[in-house]
């Protein structure tokens, strides 16, 4: 057996420890069936670390997560924090952690597998087969630009935040973006509105100065506002999508619906390669701790499940390993297994942990690729 991976554990609050659970049971299967070995532990973060630190990034939780070989991590957030101070709510533990590891890229592919293109709000014939990868920058803009805050009071109080980008982060996106649409289908789209901010308009200018290193790639640009429309109108044009950090907040998340719950959407969040040779790198769903549900094994872990896929494809470089994950998630829905998020006519509505140990199963149960 190969020298065990380390892998640091966040569950975080609400759903987070049930469909954390859900990955590391496909990852023992994983283990089992490949002879390879990950050490996990786990740590507190956003309202667990709350409870823990008084903070929701607790520092022995950060010296993990930056020794570890990746991160793997649940949905942080709760009800019951909503009357904290913004600075220290749960939701900040998470914008800590990806700032603190450098997390600047972060990958949310959307596809849509056969069996659910019925649950989908969109008519089939427009969701089947589609197969996009939206690139969203994820430590600029104005989600982190400085000057920000209120002033003032009554009628003239009022209220700013900055939206800023440099050249640097645009090109190390945009690289991510034209790499990712190399290994698919060399198309890429890159999302702004440069015909309103100056921030997008030096970004279409360093996308532009770019695309002559990848002469493969067909480049095109896309408005926002068009952008949104069209991953409704005609979804199967996108291959790869490139944006900054609040429209890829946005268009990914509509993007989710397009696979009938955004309990389908994973995503992995890279940052620069770490001196040793390793890239600091956290894999989670995109959906939130829906605490409303927790505790009552009903929700959906496969967006958890494959976030670890990615992790396992490009933190450890199982790529085949990981698409056999993917392949046992279609299996199990082909045979009509579901949570009550995706149900259909005909289907069977089971728990979060039966659907686990079904993928699980499955997983074990497909033969073995060539290579993991």
């Amino acid at each position: 057996m190969s020298p065990a991976h380390q892998i640091a554990v966040l569950p975080g609050d609400g759903i987070g420890p049930e469909i954390i659970a859900q990955a590391v049971k496909v990852l023992h299967a994983f283990e089992q069936k490949f002879g390879v070995a990950f050490t996990l532990e786990y740590a507190p973060i956003g309202g667990a670390g709350i409870e823990a630190a008084e903070v929701p990034l607790p520092e022995s939780t950060l010296r993990l997560a930056k020794s570890a070989d990746a991160v793997l991590m649940g949905s942080v957030g709760d009800y019951k924090y909503d009357n904290l101070d913004p600075k220290i709510r749960p939701e900040q533990g998470l914008l800590q952690i990806r700032k603190a590891l450098g997390l600047y890229a972060n990958l949310r592919p959307v596809k849509c597998y056969a069996s659910l293109s019925h649950v989908s709000t969109l008519k089939p014939e427009i969701v089947t087969g589609i197969d996009v990868m939206v690139v969203r920058e994820l430590t600029g803009g104005i989600y982190f630009g400085q000057p920000r805050g209120r002033e003032g009071s009554g009628k003239e109080e009022k209220a700013y935040d900055t939206l800023v980008y440099s050249r640097s982060e645009i090109e190390r996106i945009a690289k991510v973006g034209f790499e990712m649409a190399m290994s698919r289908q060399k198309k890429l789209v890159s999302v702004d509105k440069a015909n309103v901010l100056a921030s997008s308009q030096l970004w279409r200018e360093v996308v532009n100065g770019l695309a002559c290193q990848y002469p493969e790639v067909e480049l095109s640009h896309m408005y926002v506002d068009n952008a949104a429309m069209q991953l409704i109108l005609n979804p199967r044009q996108f291959d790869v999508m490139v944006t900054e950090n609040m429209f890829g907040d946005i268009l990914s998340d509509e993007a989710s619906m397009l696979t009938g719950s955004l309990g389908m959407l994973p995503s992995a969040s890279l940052g620069e390669v770490r001196p040793d040779g390793k890239r600091n790198a956290l894999y989670e769903p995109s959906h939130g701790s829906a605490p409303q549900f927790a505790g009552q094994n009903k929700v959906n872990p496969i967006a958890t499940i494959l976030s670890l896929a990615m992790m396992l494809e490009y933190s450890f470089g199982y790529a085949e390993g990981a698409a056999q994950i993917d392949t046992a998630i279609a299996q199990v829905l082909e045979a009509g297994y579901r949570t009550f998020d995706i149900m259909g006519e005909g289907a069977t509505q089971i728990g979060t942990d039966e659907l686990g140990s079904r993928i699980a199963d499955a997983l074990l149960a497909l033969p073995e690729p060539v290579s993991v």
